[in-house]
């Protein structure tokens, strides 16, 4: 089984050269070990999902434009998270929200060819399938 996921959890992009954290508004109205339980609709960049650190992805248009100018050297720019879909596949039985709960196997994709990971879900002891 899998974990659960709450506010505070650690999360890294393929992309990126720092963790992040995960911020999940009380709106769920679900609080898992004293922190707001988050869904798979808690995807949201600078809301949800804060930057890594810098970006090393040639899609992102700040890393192609800096690498051009640096004559095809890679040069890591800002992280600038786009995820427009939520989080997959998320808890297959377990809602909050009337949205799939979040657990720590799901990913979430970055727009600009990243893949955002789980790596310490917050939670220690709610265990979801």
């Amino acid at each position: 089984m899998a974990i659960q996921v709450n506010m505070g959890a650690s999360l890294m992009c393929t992309m990126g050269l720092s963790p992040s954290s995960l911020i999940v508004l009380p709106i769920n109205r679900v609080i898992t070990e004293n922190k707001p339980a988050a869904n798979i609709m808690d995807h949201k960049p600078f809301v949800n999902i804060m930057p890594f650190g810098m970006c090393k992805s040639p899609a992102n248009p700040a890393v192609a434009a800096a690498t051009a100018a640096a004559l095809g050297v890679l040069t890591p720019m800002p992280c600038t998270p786009v995820t427009p879909a939520p989080w997959a596949p998320g808890s297959s039985t377990v809602m909050i929200a009337n949205f799939p709960a979040l657990n720590n196997t799901s990913k979430c994709m970055c727009a600009f060819a990243g893949t955002i990971s789980i790596t310490n879900p917050g939670c220690t002891k709610e265990m979801i399938p």
